[in-house]
């Protein structure tokens, strides 16, 4: 079963079905990759100059398995949460993706890292511009 062929089986979907897709797969591939890229920080030699990185992966890992599963549930779903949530994961995703492409040329796991992260933080923004587009209010708007 893919996750396309779940969200696009939900009887109530409130957001867009594509967007939506792409945005929880890119998180889950984010999740893998900023855990693994992690661990493989803690392998290498100069684990101390990668602190940072491996903060930034944990940190996106955490945002993005959390966005993942709010993504899921479509049922009653609270607009102004999952705004924050998306907001907060591109963040993440963002940070993650500049530190990573700090390391890329000497760690083939950072350039990974960062190119799953800037699929993510490029996914979470369009999610968030489909919200807009069908008129959900702005937090301010309420």
């Amino acid at each position: 079963m893919t996750v396309a062929d779940m969200i696009k089986s939900h009887p109530d979907l409130a957001l867009d079905p594509d967007a939506l897709v792409t945005c929880i797969e890119a998180a889950q591939a984010a999740v893998t990759a900023c855990t693994a890229c992690a661990d493989a920080c803690l392998a290498e030699s100069d684990v101390t100059a990668l602190r940072t990185c491996i903060r930034r992966d944990l940190d996106c890992a955490d945002i993005a398995a959390t966005t993942a599963r709010v993504l899921a549930r479509q049922v009653a779903l609270d607009p102004g949460l999952v705004r924050v949530v998306l907001e907060a994961c591109a963040v993440a995703a963002k940070r993650c993706a500049v530190e990573c492409e700090q390391h890329a040329e000497m760690h083939e796991h950072c350039r990974i890292c960062a190119q799953a992260c800037v699929d993510l933080y490029a996914a979470s923004r369009s999610l968030l511009e489909t919200l807009r587009d069908e008129g959900v209010p702005q937090p301010s708007e309420r």
